[in-house]
């Protein structure tokens, strides 16, 4: 017999991604959206963001979700990694 899930199911809601650090208007515009949610961080084109398990950070071509309940959440885009 499997066990509950210890999460609720994710509420999907309105989303943003994370611009390159070169574009200022979409920064802008996250910044805004995220309000005191979010702190700065010294990698350009990056951003921590409050969640429910904590502080994520988000760089450019994660999607930051605000689920219908309030919260953020992160969606890291696929990255290739350099050996």
């Amino acid at each position: 017999m499997r066990s509950a899930r210890s999460n609720p199911a994710f509420d999907h809601g309105a989303a943003l991604r994370v611009p390159p650090a070169n574009d200022t208007r979409s920064w802008h515009k996250l910044w805004a959206w995220l309000g005191e949610d979010a702190q700065a961080m010294t990698e350009a084109g990056a951003v921590q963001v409050c969640t429910p398990e904590g502080w994520a950070i988000a760089q450019a071509g994660d999607w930051i979700v605000l689920s219908v309940s309030g919260d953020f959440h992160v969606a890291h885009s696929g990255r290739v990694w350099d050996a």
